[in-house]
């Protein structure tokens, strides 16, 4: 850190605060040379806090700016109406605060569940904010590409004075930034006489497929393979039917069901899977997988969205996976020679997406741009 060690206070705009969100934020803040001051709400209705959160979280702001605190930068996630919230605050906050606004997702290329109707509404309030921040960061390169290739259909959408030409220069100030993960500790895999783990521990919804997941899995029975099976992850009240069957047919091969809600007995899942494997048709990064690659265990993967980002392009035939067909293929095999994951692997990954790394260079860009606006 430089600019003579001052320690810049950064606020971090968290309406939906809970779950993967809540996890990136608390990782920063442990991992910053800055200080981090969290301004959220809890992780419900995420509608409701895409609509109208910014209206609380600017009375928080406001609060704090008349106690004597005021921040050097601001960092708010995509579920705010960043346009909004600064509008609300334009009497307190000092108009050259510089802004970054932190892409988890976007309401554009983001899957709707079956059923439902997509509503521009949110794709709208994600382009706002992304034109009132000073640097718009996503957390893969598949995000950002995906995102700025089929904005310009949305804004042509609109009948007239639709700004498509801004859409190169919000590109032109953005960047990617992983999101940070915790680092399990390393330990030994499952001995010789025990059956190889294949582990979920992604969300249980309708866009992470879990019908090909559990499709596999039933084949890979009924052909005789032995293994063992964990089905972690955050699970909703309306879970897609494919787990109840699953919980049902694959009764024998499973030894923990449902989410781990402390994090010692998740790390220690973590340490055991073998193969954690993503079934998935959207994915805008891939936390989860990562976490579990950390720990020792071996992905099979997708060959599309985020994931050749994360692998690196050497390991890519053993990892990454054309289609159902390749897919059974690299589980028969690893469930035949259980290998754990590639000490290369395991090393890319903790070094390139442990929080100590990933929150550095989150410090430099706010660096930047606090010295950028001094």
């Amino acid at each position: 850190m430089q600019r003579d060690e001052k320690r810049d206070e950064i606020w971090l705009i968290s309406p939906y605060h809970s779950g993967s969100h809540k996890a990136w934020a608390e990782g920063y803040v442990r991992a910053t040379q800055h200080h981090v001051r969290v301004i959220s709400m809890a992780g419900r209705f995420w509608k409701w806090r895409m609509q109208g959160g910014a209206i609380e979280l600017a009375a928080q702001a406001r609060r704090l700016l008349r106690a004597g605190h005021v921040p050097d930068a601001v960092l708010a996630t995509d579920m705010l109406n960043l346009a909004t919230w600064l509008g609300l605050l334009r009497r307190e906050l000092p108009p050259s605060t510089p802004v970054a606004l932190y892409m988890h997702e976007n309401q554009l290329t983001y899957p709707w569940r079956p059923g439902e109707s997509p509503d521009l509404t949110y794709a709208m309030i994600n382009w706002l904010s992304q034109l009132a921040a000073d640097v718009v960061v996503f957390n893969s390169e598949f995000h950002r590409r995906a995102w700025f290739e089929e904005l310009p259909r949305l804004l042509k959408h609109y009948p007239d004075y639709n700004h498509v030409r801004s859409v190169e220069g919000v590109r032109s100030r953005s960047r990617v930034l992983p999101v940070g993960i915790d680092l399990p500790p390393l330990s030994p895999r499952a001995q010789a006489d025990e059956a190889p783990l294949i582990l979920w521990n992604q969300r249980w919804e309708y866009d992470k497929r879990p019908d090909r997941f559990f499709d596999l899995l039933y084949r890979l029975h009924a052909d005789g393979y032995t293994f063992r099976l964990a089905v972690a992850g955050e699970n909703f009240r309306n879970a897609p039917q494919e787990f109840e069957e699953a919980h049902v047919r694959l009764a024998e091969h499973i030894v923990h069901w449902g989410f781990v809600t402390d994090k010692r007995g998740y790390l220690d899942l973590l340490q055991q899977a073998n193969l954690v494997i993503s079934t998935t048709d959207h994915e805008f990064f891939g936390i989860s997988v990562l976490e579990a690659v950390a720990a020792g265990a071996f992905p099979l993967l997708p060959n599309r969205l985020s994931y050749p980002e994360l692998i690196p392009e050497a390991l890519h035939p053993a990892c990454l996976y054309a289609d159902d067909a390749d897919l059974y293929t690299k589980t028969a095999q690893r469930l035949t020679q259980p290998r754990p994951a590639p000490p290369s692997l395991v090393e890319h990954v903790r070094e390139r997406f442990g929080w100590g790394t990933v929150a550095a260079r989150y410090d430099e860009m706010f660096d930047g741009l606090v010295m950028r606006d001094s």
